[in-house]
């Protein structure tokens, strides 16, 4: 197998054999936390922050050291990034030293960016348009809770909320790769950007699914196998929540609205939460929550990523099963 430079920087940047063999990767390291360490030595990983995080940083940071690497982390107060450098001079400085690059940032356009220059792998850890790690280890969840990986083509999932938000966008593009049934309901206002409806309708043409875009809560969770939602209000928005939340109000996840999905519908949050708000705590706490396994999920899910990565990059078959 020739190597090839691969970067993961939004939700389709991977087709549905590429995700299922990453998710396949996931199941084993649930299973076995160290079946592969592929930057043993120990190689860097840097890991940068330009917003505050506890799963992504928790997750990347345990999880380079467990595939025997060394996680640079690097705060935006403690890079030049964060003084102005272009990105394209950290890329050119990075990629010469770390194995792979991993960033939390906010425009789509940094990330991109990073990977015109980078020579090794990009991660996008959560931009303000994607966040494909989340829904990695999201899917990953409902593999592991609902008969494996290949059990997740015909899924309906539903999310409820800010559908225009990056959950949202990663929701689409993700599950029409897996070949789901994709439902996400906002209020007016709030509905996703056409451009990435038109990618997931495409996408979800060629793998079995379908893509549904509502302003009806009831109708997008009417039968679905796996409930989503996220904060009506966004990093750095929390001084307006009052008059942020109003529209959100009947996209709230509640035991009614779990009432109208399947009777073993999943819940899922990729937190914080806010109980009382988008969700309620009889839901979020309850039996058909599976917000904590979600949580763990990252690790696993995050390790697959970078191994299938560097693997692909090596040319390394043995990295990829």
């Amino acid at each position: 197998m020739t190597g090839q430079l691969r970067h993961m920087l939004r939700d389709d940047d991977i087709n549905h054999e590429e995700q299922k063999a990453i998710l396949r990767l996931g199941m084993r390291f649930r299973s076995d936390r160290f079946y592969k360490r592929p930057f043993e030595g120990p190689q860097a990983v840097a890991v940068l922050f330009d917003k505050p995080s506890t799963r992504t940083r928790s997750s990347f940071s345990i999880g380079v050291a467990e595939l025997g690497g060394y996680p640079l982390v690097i705060d935006k107060s403690g890079s030049q990034l964060g003084r102005g450098e272009p990105v394209e001079d950290t890329a050119r400085v990075l990629t010469r030293m770390a194995s792979a690059i991993v960033w939390r940032t906010y425009g789509q356009d940094r990330v991109e960016q990073m990977a015109r220059y980078a020579t090794v792998p990009v991660v996008n850890a959560l931009t303000d348009e994607f966040h494909p790690c989340q829904v990695l280890a999201d899917f990953l969840t409902i593999a592991q809770m609902r008969g494996g990986v290949d059990a997740l083509e015909g899924k309906t999932i539903a999310y409820l909320g800010d559908a225009a938000n990056n959950m949202s966008n990663s929701y689409l593009l993700a599950g029409a790769v897996a070949g789901m049934h994709v439902r996400v309901a906002g209020p007016q206002g709030y509905l996703p950007d056409p451009v990435i409806v038109a990618d997931a309708q495409r996408i979800a043409a060629d793998n079995g699914g379908s893509i549904l875009v509502t302003t009806d809560p009831r109708e997008a969770v009417a039968g679905s196998d796996c409930i989503f939602t996220d904060t009506w209000v966004s990093m750095g928005e929390e001084s307006e929540y009052a008059i942020r939340s109003k529209p959100f109000t009947p996209y709230q996840v509640n035991d009614e609205l779990m009432g109208l999905a399947k009777p073993d519908a999943l819940f899922q949050h990729c937190l914080p939460a806010y109980r009382g708000k988008e969700v309620t705590a009889s839901v979020i706490d309850g039996a058909q929550s599976v917000v904590w396994d979600e949580a763990e999920n990252r690790l696993h899910a995050q390790k697959a990523l970078l191994t299938w990565l560097i693997g692909v990059q090596r040319g390394d078959e043995g990295l990829l099963a």
